[in-house]
C-alpha cells in the first residue's frame, strides 16, 4: 500500500484541473449571455434552446461522445477545414477534450445562471436601466452581486462535473499520457489491468475532492440564504 502511494502519478490530476478550469472560463463566458437571454425572453424558440443545452444531462456520454468525435474528426467539414487550414487536429489532443467538455458540462452553467436571473427582483432590473446602465453593466454590476449563490454554484458544479468526466472525454481523446489521460481515465485503465490498489487510491482521491466541492457549494448557499434572512 505505501509503495502504491509513492508511485502515485499526479499528472493525470493536474490535467483534469487544467481541462476543468478552461472549461469553467470558456463556459462562464459563453453561457453569461445566453442564460441571461433566455431568463428574459418570452420567445416561442425558448423551449427548444432549452432543451438543446440540457441534452448532455440525458444523453449518454458515449453517445453525445460519438457525434462530438465524428463532427471533429478530419472526415468531417469542420474537422477537415481546421486540419487542412490551420494544420490543428480537433480529436485526441487536448484542444478536442476543451471542445468536448464545453458541450458536455454546459447545461451545469448555463442552468444555475438562468435560475439565478430568474429570481431577481425585476424592479432591481428596471431601476438600473432608468438610472442609465445598459445590459452589460446591469449584468455586471447589478445582477451578477444579487445571485452569488447561482454563480458560485454554477462555477463550481461545472468544475467539478468537468473533473469527473470519464466517457466523452475518452472517445474524443483517448488515453495520451500528458495530453489526453485525466484522472477518470487513468483509473479506468487501472481497473483494466486489474490494479485495483492504485484504482481504490485514485478513485478516493477523486471522492474526497468531489465530496469536499458539493460541502463548499452547500455551505456558501446556506450562509447566503442565512445573511439574507437576517437581513
Amino acid at each position: 500500500m505505501i509503495e502504491s502511494f509513492q508511485n502515485i502519478e499526479f499528472e493525470p490530476f493536474l490535467l483534469s484541473f487544467k481541462l476543468a478550469g478552461i472549461t469553467t472560463i470558456i463556459l462562464f463566458i459563453l453561457s453569461l449571455p445566453l442564460a441571461w437571454y433566455l431568463s428574459q425572453t418570452k420567445s416561442k424558440i425558448k423551449p427548444f434552446i432549452e432543451a438543446t443545452t440540457a441534452l448532455p444531462i440525458v444523453l449518454p456520454p458515449s453517445v453525445l461522445g460519438f457525434y462530438i468525435l465524428f463532427s471533429l474528426s478530419h472526415n468531417s467539414p469542420l474537422g477537415a477545414f481546421f486540419e487542412d487550414t490551420f494544420g490543428i487536429k480537433l480529436v485526441f489532443n487536448f484542444t478536442g477534450l476543451v471542445i468536448a467538455s464545453c458541450f458536455y458540462s454546459l447545461p451545469f452553467m448555463v442552468q444555475p445562471l438562468q435560475s439565478g436571473f430568474e429570481s431577481i427582483n425585476k424592479n432591481i432590473l428596471e431601476a438600473s436601466y432608468i438610472s442609465g446602465k445598459n445590459k452589460f453593466e446591469t449584468i455586471l454590476k447589478v445582477a451578477l452581486p444579487n445571485m452569488k449563490p447561482s454563480l458560485i454554484t454554477a462555477i463550481i458544479v461545472t468544475f467539478a462535473h468537468t473533473v469527473g468526466e470519464f466517457g466523452v472525454v475518452l472517445m474524443v481523446g483517448g488515453s495520451i499520457s500528458g495530453e489526453t489521460k485525466v484522472a477518470s481515465v487513468a483509473i479506468y485503465e487501472m481497473v483494466e489491468i486489474m490494479d485495483y490498489t492504485s484504482a481504490h487510491i485514485y478513485s478516493a482521491i477523486m471522492l474526497i475532492i468531489s465530496f469536499f466541492v458539493l460541502l463548499g457549494v452547500y455551505a456558501f448557499n446556506r450562509k447566503q440564504k442565512f445573511s439574507g434572512f437576517i437581513k
